[in-house]
């Protein structure tokens, strides 16, 4: 045996044989190191990352539509023009890939109002608009409910009083806030019947107390994100004009 390995292996018989009186943790410290422009740049590693950084910013920065307005999650009670134009996006842009999928088309889409992070302004529409407006890694799911289990998302949607996003779907309310009228696809929903709702991996998993989305028959998982969907729906628009509808909204 060598001697290093002689010397490492006493030292560890010696540590072991320590009474466990003789060690112990006195105090544990840490301090903030604030990561601020201050902070000197490493030239060398400024230029490696520059060509990379400005291409970046290049491609988020070109132009794919344009913004005849400015458009906000809040500029409606229960249906906003941002929001329609949001959930249309998922549908138009994920039903051809479930139909070439399943050979089915998907029934309404349901996303949430929490999930929109930005405002669009009016003008040129960019990638990075699309990463304004949906900042997280979701991804679409589709999945396959009951009619009673819709009727229980109708329900939720009718408590939450808020303008989560719908697409496929018309939602009347009474002046108590009760579901007057649910259609899809201005259809009656049947308890018996299957429905395919598509929409986001954080409300599928429970997200914003949207518990109806389990158990169901099954879940299809597209692998393609709400924000690469509202990004290749830019590119086939040329305006993006959306507006406020009667898909969801309550008797006066």
């Amino acid at each position: 045996m060598r001697i290093t390995h002689l010397f490492i292996l006493l030292n560890f018989l010696i540590f072991c044989g320590c009474k466990p009186s003789e060690r112990h943790l006195s105090k544990i410290e840490g301090k903030q190191i604030a990561i601020t422009d201050s902070l000197p740049l490493n030239p060398e590693i400024e230029s490696f990352v520059k060509p990379y950084r400005d291409n970046i910013e290049k491609d988020l920065d070109s132009v794919l539509a344009y913004s005849a307005d400015t458009y906000t999650k809040n500029d409606g009670e229960f249906n906003t023009a941002l929001g329609n134009f949001m959930a249309d996006a998922v549908y138009e842009e994920a039903n051809p890939i479930f139909k070439q999928r399943t050979g089915k088309n998907i029934d309404m889409v349901l996303l949430n109002h929490g999930g929109i992070r930005s405002i669009l302004s009016k003008g040129n529409v960019t990638k990075r608009t699309a990463f304004q407006l949906m900042p997280f890694e979701n991804s679409i799911v589709v999945v396959a409910l009951k009619g009673y289990q819709v009727n229980a998302l109708t329900n939720y949607l009718s408590r939450s009083q808020r303008a989560h996003p719908v697409s496929k779907l018309k939602l009347i309310l009474d002046q108590e806030f009760n579901v007057s009228e649910a259609r899809i696809n201005e259809k009656e929903i049947i308890e018996d019947s299957t429905y395919f709702v598509a929409t986001n991996d954080y409300l599928y998993n429970g997200g914003d107390s949207m518990s109806f989305f389990k158990p169901n028959d099954s879940v299809y998982v597209l692998n393609y994100k709400i924000r690469n969907a509202l990004i290749d729906n830019f590119k086939r628009k040329d305006t993006i004009a959306p507006v406020r509808d009667n898909r969801f909204i309550q008797q006066k």
